[in-house]
């Protein structure tokens, strides 16, 4: 079974997204983890995309990327520039390193409804992104 861990700034929401598109997608074929270069906890937003698309990831949790470098990683996804920088060299030396710069939904101005609108937005990409990723790499 292929270990997969996404990479992200805080581990908040563009992560969180792909972690639960990663695992209903990939089902059984991979472990999955995410992670943050810092973690800022999961956004409520990020959770409620989710629920609208028949995702749970309520129970997910921020973690940081030290959490996993006893994990012998076989792909690490960044999901931003931020994290692609801070962390471009993981110590899982046979991982395959992928790379996607999604928008940060959390960044979102406007009105409620606007926000929610990126959220959205950000999440379709990154399920597009994931469904890819499983059909390419996992299969």
């Amino acid at each position: 079974m292929k270990n997969v861990l996404v990479l992200c700034t805080g581990n908040s929401c563009r992560s969180q997204i792909a972690d639960g598109y990663l695992k209903a997608f990939a089902g059984n074929r991979a472990n999955i983890y995410s992670a943050g270069v810092e973690t800022h906890g999961v956004n409520p937003k990020a959770i409620a995309v989710m629920k609208e698309d028949g995702i749970d990831i309520s129970g997910n949790t921020s973690n940081n990327v030290n959490e996993y470098l006893g994990i012998p990683f076989d792909h690490v996804i960044t999901v931003c520039d931020n994290a692609l920088e801070r962390c471009p060299v993981f110590p899982s030396d046979k991982a395959v390193k992928h790379h996607y710069n999604f928008p940060d939904p959390a960044k979102a101005t406007g009105s409620a409804e606007e926000v929610m609108a990126e959220f959205r937005r950000v999440r379709d990409m990154i399920r597009d992104y994931c469904r890819n990723f499983v059909e390419e790499q996992l299969n």
